[in-house]
């Protein structure tokens, strides 16, 4: 057992929202025990240590994923208690506002403590809210480099992803315009998003390719083939709606087999739901993103839980997908 009981721990003990975790437990799942150090963490890219529960900075933005958040003095104290809660990772994309995100994280966090990892992604186009139009013009991905690097205040990307591959451009040319920023220093690592195995690696043939942001969460399995060539690869997988979304993909459903076990052993569902991913892989780094404080103390307090081998087999089947795997 690591006696060195860290804020972090503490912090999350302490937490009101994760009290119910506390009292709990999935049959003595212990939230003041921290995992080892190595399960903890992952070395993106080889030399970013980052913890793998991050923030994505998504809601953080009006209805639509579009314009500045309705609170943005609120968005700003969630992005700073990520921090205090011992997130790394956070991240965002041009899109998403569209700019408003990037430039809310920099008016927040900036200047940035030392060790934060700010993921950006380009090439996903806003003609209005809820609309997504790829752009994968080498010209067009350049600008968003540069004013990627200007909004968030930042010398360099630690990592910036492809958002989407643009069915009318070449991949080779878009990601060759990303190589060129990526020679000039302006990128450290490129990841992409929304990809297969195929895709992978035709891109890895331009650049070498650190991570991979696909759709997965417990019940939504479809992307498992892109999963394993991560893990196999030593890559990083994001999964985006790691906690299933909203609507009718939200987990929080009264009538599901994952939420009646959530209940039966005094956890969230969504609690549940991340553990399963953290311990699904070693290369998993979910990015849950909310822009309520109480829900960012729930889903930071999940990385505490340890389920035993025959809990996670148990919650495995119950949210196993019909006809994916």
């Amino acid at each position: 057992m690591d006696n060195d009981l860290t804020r972090r721990t503490f912090l999350a003990a302490l937490s009101t929202s994760a009290a119910g975790v506390l009292t709990g437990g999935l049959s003595k799942l212990v939230a003041a025990v921290s995992p080892s150090k190595s399960e903890e963490k992952f070395l993106l890219g080889g030399d970013l240590l980052v913890d793998r529960l991050g923030f994505g900075a998504m809601r953080l933005t009006g209805e639509g994923i579009w314009g500045w958040p309705p609170d943005r003095e609120n968005a700003k104290k969630v992005l700073r208690r990520a921090v205090e809660l011992g997130v790394n990772f956070i991240d965002t994309a041009d899109a998403y506002g569209p700019e408003t995100n990037e430039l809310l994280i920099a008016e927040a966090l900036y200047p940035y403590p030392k060790g934060l990892v700010i993921a950006t992604k380009g090439g996903n186009t806003r003609p209005g809210p809820g609309q997504w139009v790829p752009d994968g013009q080498p010209e067009y991905l350049a600008q968003c480099v540069d004013k990627s690097l200007k909004r968030l205040k930042l010398e360099r990307i630690d990592l910036w992803q492809l958002h989407r591959i643009d069915r009318k451009v070449p991949v080779e040319e878009s990601l060759g315009a990303i190589k060129k920023a990526q020679d000039a220093g302006k990128i450290r690592h490129v990841g992409l998003s929304e990809v297969t195995v195929a895709e992978i690696e035709q891109a890895k043939k331009v650049v070498p390719i650190v991570s991979i942001q696909n759709r997965y969460n417990i019940t939504d399995r479809a992307s498992e083939a892109a999963l394993n060539y991560c893990e196999k690869e030593k890559m990083g997988f994001i999964p985006w709606a790691p906690i299933g979304g909203s609507g009718t993909r939200s987990l929080r459903n009264p009538n599901n087999a994952l939420e009646a076990e959530a209940k039966r052993h005094n956890v969230s569902v969504v609690q549940l739901a991340l553990a399963w991913l953290l311990q699904k892989s070693p290369v998993m780094l979910p990015i849950p993103g909310t822009s309520s404080l109480a829900h960012l103390e729930e889903n930071m307090a999940a990385e505490k839980l340890q389920l035993r081998p025959d809990e996670w087999k148990k919650i495995d089947g119950l949210g196993r997908p019909h006809g994916i795997l």
